[in-house]
């Protein structure tokens, strides 16, 4: 199967956000554990508006590249990969907390939220169980004829209405398509705009400056989630991570980003169990402050998958924690040659 190049600033952008992702769980977790908040509850806040719009952004970039294939390559590249993974993934996780479920709950009761996870995505994996309905709805509207700019209306219109639903697939879908639409619409504009900013070292960064201050400031003043502010800060952050990106890749600093948002996937997977146990063991030592408590278990809870994965290249036992088997795939696209595509 033909590899697929990578991009470097694209990786540094996935980079940031999953550091972001996970931040926000560490740090939410780490509060509620505690009971009160630290110096870090004020990072997560001003990431807000921005951590998963731009993470959707970045995953539609692509989309282009692959959205003519015929449907059985399509659905197994983009529905069957990430399914696997949901499945495996939340399994294990359930795995992991069956005991406080069944406590809770009872063992039937704990069996019955296992079955109801394949349709309400379950913790933290809500991200790829949405990823591959975003995939299929992109197509149907490409092969359908649907205009550009009517998806994009459509998408725009209900990230704007307030749809809480309680449902978590359909608040999502409607707070986050409109990013993955835009990523793949714009993708072009997107690339225009990161080489803009390597030209452009001193005007991206008053920019960037710009824009964090405004950013902040709404944060501050609660105004961030209100209709239409929320779309506009938004694609404001998404743009300053592409900008931030591109300039981190020109300044040839941070590899490290690049490096965790090329595994991504990976960290996404399986930050959660690093994260949950060194929260545990960092607040029951109660030497150290909930700030620095959630930046540990952040800084851990990034790099300890990453540390699994190189563990698996170099044993080769554990590759299907990470990379779908043979039997995983659908009858006769495995190893189907395709053409490359960076950090689909």
């Amino acid at each position: 199967m033909v590899q697929a190049p990578r991009v470097d600033w694209v990786d540094t952008a996935k980079g940031i956000c999953i550091v972001f992702v996970v931040m926000m769980h560490a740090v939410l977790g780490v509060e509620a554990a505690a009971g009160d908040t630290g110096w870090m509850h004020a990072v997560i806040a001003f990431a807000a508006p921005f951590r998963m719009p731009d993470f959707f952004l970045i995953s539609g970039l692509f989309l282009s590249n692959v959205i003519t294939r015929d449907w059985k390559l399509y659905l197994d590249r983009k529905v069957v990969h990430f399914a696997y993974f949901y499945v495996l993934w939340m399994t294990i996780q359930f795995a992991v907390k069956a005991p406080v479920f069944a406590g809770e709950m009872g063992w039937a009761g704990a069996f019955q939220f296992y079955l109801v996870s394949f349709f309400q995505p379950f913790g933290t994996l809500w991200f790829i169980y949405m990823l591959p309905i975003f995939f299929v709805v992109c197509k149907l509207a490409h092969d359908k004829g649907v205009p550009w700019q009517v998806m994009l209306g459509i998408a725009a219109l209900l990230q704007i209405a307030p749809i809480h639903t309680g449902w978590l697939l359909v608040d999502e879908f409607a707070s986050r398509f409109v990013y993955f639409y835009a990523g793949y619409i714009f993708a072009p504009r997107i690339f225009e705009l990161a080489e803009w900013a390597r030209d452009r070292v001193s005007l991206s960064l008053v920019l960037l400056l710009v824009w964090g201050v405004i950013n902040g400031g709404l944060v501050f003043i609660g105004w961030s989630e209100l209709p239409f502010m929320s779309l506009a800060l938004g694609a404001a952050g998404a743009g300053a991570i592409i900008l931030t990106s591109a300039l981190i890749v020109k300044a040839g600093t941070m590899d490290f980003l690049r490096h965790f948002g090329a595994n991504s996937i990976v960290i996404y997977l399986a930050f959660f169990f690093p994260m949950g146990l060194t929260r545990v063991i960092l607040l029951k030592l109660d030497i150290l402050d909930i700030g620095t408590v959630s930046l540990i278990v952040n800084i851990v809870a990034v790099i300890a998958p990453v540390i699994l994965l190189w563990v698996i290249q170099k044993t080769g036992i554990g590759w299907f924690l990470f990379k779908r088997p043979e039997w995983a795939y659908l009858g006769g696209t495995y190893g189907r040659k395709t053409a490359p595509q960076a950090a689909e």
